[in-house]
């Protein structure tokens, strides 16, 4: 858990502990159902707390506002920026029910009061949101899809409403379609080697 501490060093004593409970209840909910890999249980807090947080770096969130996450897995990046700010409103979503299950069970046991976890599809997802985030669920194209109307009309951040989307790679050829999109690469922000490739994408609403 060190890889959170250095990155995020005002994280209060009740998020220090909710983050580092966060190892052993995906290791625990990861023998009864499958959601990461083996290989990336052991690396959870670089591969996939660290990770979902770089969104963070690029947009902290302010206290009332709404994010939905899309295609959320286990709960990724969901769970981990429910932790960092526990005033803002995380709606996670998953067509896959028993990974839901998991998200609900964490964030029931981290006492996580700003989480909803639904199962269901994203395009019937109801409501109005800052920000859509997710991790890498599928082309940005067909992810632009599923999040139209799902948008406040009212921006509050210093970056207007919109999508932050962790991708890893060379995205030219995915986000020709999208002059407006920015990419804050996430070793400006974090030194280890993982995340060397990986990158935030940033596409405004309108």
């Amino acid at each position: 858990m060190d890889c959170i501490l250095s990155s995020f060093s005002n994280l209060s004593s009740k998020q220090k502990e909710q983050f580092a409970r966060l190892g052993p209840l995906y290791a625990e909910w990861n023998e009864r159902i499958n959601v990461i890999s083996r290989k990336d249980i052991e690396a959870l807090y670089l591969r996939h707390v660290l990770h979902s947080l770089g969104i963070a770096k690029v947009q902290p969130f302010l206290p009332g506002s709404r994010v939905l996450d899309i295609g959320t897995g286990g709960g990724f990046p969901g769970i981990p920026l429910a932790i960092l700010f526990p005033e803002t409103e995380f709606v996670l979503v998953d067509s896959i029910g028993k990974k839901i299950k998991v998200v609900s069970e964490v964030a029931r046991e981290l006492g996580l009061e700003n989480v909803e976890a639904i199962h269901g599809r994203a395009e019937k997802q109801k409501g109005q949101f800052d920000f859509v985030v997710s991790r890498a669920v599928t082309n940005m194209s067909d992810f632009v899809k599923w999040t139209r109307n799902k948008f406040s009309k009212e921006s509050r951040h210093p970056l207007s409403n919109g999508i932050l989307y962790l991708k890893g790679g060379d995205l030219r050829e995915e986000l020709k379609p999208f002059p407006k999109a920015v990419i804050y690469p996430l070793s400006e922000y974090f030194e280890e080697d993982f995340f060397e490739t990986k990158k935030v994408v940033y596409l405004p609403a309108s």
